[in-house]
């Protein structure tokens, strides 16, 4: 079943289970396999990478005026880049598990932290929340969600405030991703 991307939603539950860590000086930026081979095995996919220049340029067109867009543009300062990447098939298993378990390996490195972990046997559905803090602020994000027909990998870098989520989802109209039921009933 597709359902949308609840992210906001999904970050502040995750968020208000975790406390302030201190990480050593670390890249938060993930790398992600090449996934160009899946785009045309896919029936949907999302293909988004933001890195410094575009997201000031995005700033640059909001408008101070508008409190929302100005909230907006305060976010986006403080961050470095966002890569989002998600498809959806019409049949289970068309991607491969070792291409998330690589992503899932990075994040066990030092200074990422685990923030939730849901997994169901019977739907074979994944999600895995991480974070990364650095002084008491947060340095990166990353989530993986996947079911047999589909996955979602978020990574962003920066600093943000976790409560300013579910904004920057809404002024990046990113309320589209399909996500896994499980991710979903979080």
């Amino acid at each position: 079943m597709n359902t949308k991307l609840f992210a906001g939603f999904l970050l502040i539950a995750a968020v208000s289970t975790a406390g302030c860590l201190t990480a050593g000086a670390q890249n938060a930026r993930i790398s992600l396999p090449e996934f160009g081979p899946l785009e045309s095995k896919a029936k949907d996919c999302v293909n988004i990478t933001l890195g410094p220049w575009m997201l000031h340029s995005v700033g640059m067109l909001l408008d101070d005026a508008d409190p929302d867009d100005a909230t907006a543009k305060q976010m986006l300062n403080g961050l470095e880049s966002i890569q989002i990447r998600s498809f959806e098939f019409d049949r289970d298993n068309a991607y491969s598990a070792a291409d998330l378990d690589a992503v899932r390996k990075q994040l066990a490195a030092p200074g990422w932290t685990s923030l939730l972990n849901v997994h169901d046997r019977n739907q074979k559905q994944d999600v895995d929340m991480y974070i990364m803090i650095q002084n008491e602020h947060t340095r990166g994000f990353a989530l993986i969600a996947s079911d047999p027909r589909q996955f979602t990998i978020i990574n962003i870098v920066g600093s943000i405030k976790m409560s300013d989520l579910p904004k920057l989802q809404k002024r990046l109209h990113l309320d589209g991703l399909h996500w896994p039921a499980a991710a979903a009933q979080l």
